[in-house]
């Protein structure tokens, strides 16, 4: 089999896996994105996420993840829900992306199978799968490969799609055919910045991690900050403001994945989420990336946001 076949059949199994579309890039070491990430680092833009600031060599370079790499092949699979009353600001909000189960454990699966397939398909190669779980420059590999560019929320967008997608990589040491990347269909648009109600993109492509609504409600221990505090209605995990007003999601069409269904959590009223038991908050929420971050937190995210002084 030849690369472009081989390459073919990538493409087509990864749509019959139900990912949106996969792209190549050449394996190499990102220069262009070094001085970035020293630069964002340097700032202090991680907030409390002080794992970003090892492995410096590894996130710029796949090859020290797998030996002898080749391609990095970035896959885009779709999280966006119907919608629903979840939506109404008169209730806590959880952002869209955790609505079902945890998309590590789902989307990984089907990076597995597809590996599978191909193998079978191509012969045996060395590869590594990763859905935000290690690390790599998930976004810098998606625009490079051409997969869509990076907005200046930070987040990847595609012309006919918008940003609800979850991105995971192939790195593999098979040379598949590299695809070229997108041009950059922001423009002069400024509403994700605009509408940031903590000023957290402090620059195109730059998000500040310490005024960011998903780092506070997410990664975030002990008290917000009061600042912060008052600006999280009605978010209690993660936010989605800065999607929610880009023009590109109006584009957005609803996924067919059942574990992304909402948990029992659908259900609750404002005193439910205040009132919930640690068993009632692991049945309501199982396996959802909420569940991470613990009742304790979640309810410490919804005494701020609905509190005496917020609107309920």
């Amino acid at each position: 089999m030849t690369p472009g076949e081989a390459t073919s059949v990538l493409k087509s199994e990864a749509q019959r896996l139900g990912f949106m579309d996969a792209r190549v890039a050449r394996a190499e070491f990102l220069a262009d994105q070094a001085p970035k990430l020293e630069a964002w680092l340097n700032q202090g833009f991680q907030g409390s996420m002080r794992y970003l600031e090892n492995h410096f060599d590894k996130r710029l370079d796949p090859r020290l993840l797998v030996p002898g790499a080749q391609s990095v092949v970035s896959l885009a699979f779709n999280y966006f829900p119907e919608p629903s009353a979840l939506e109404d600001e008169g209730r806590p909000r959880v952002a869209r992306y955790a609505y079902g189960e945890d998309y590590h454990r789902v989307v990984k699966d089907r990076l597995f199978e597809l590996l599978d397939a191909l193998r079978t398909a191509v012969g045996l190669f060395e590869a590594r799968c990763f859905v935000d779980s290690a690390p790599v420059m998930e976004r810098a590999w998606a625009e490079r490969s051409g997969l869509g560019w990076v907005g200046k929320n930070s987040l990847l967008l595609r012309k006919n799609t918008g940003s609800y997608f979850f991105l995971a990589e192939l790195i593999v040491d098979y040379a598949f055919v590299p695809d070229a990347p997108v041009t950059d269909h922001c423009g002069t648009c400024t509403r994700c910045i605009d509408a940031c109600p903590t000023q957290a993109i402090v620059a195109p492509q730059v998000v500040d991690s310490n005024r960011c609504i998903s780092h506070a409600t997410i990664e975030l221990h002990g008290a917000l900050p009061r600042e912060m505090a008052d600006a999280l209605h009605p978010w209690v995990f993660g936010c989605d403001i800065c999607q929610e007003v880009c023009p590109w999601n109006r584009h957005s069409t609803p996924h067919h994945e059942p574990a992304f269904a909402p948990g029992g959590w659908v259900e609750w009223s404002l005193d439910d989420w205040r009132s919930a038991s640690t068993a009632a908050f692991q049945d309501a929420f199982g396996t959802s990336a909420a569940a991470r971050t613990g009742l304790d937190r979640i309810q410490r995210n919804v005494e701020a946001a609905f509190g005496q002084s917020n609107p309920t």
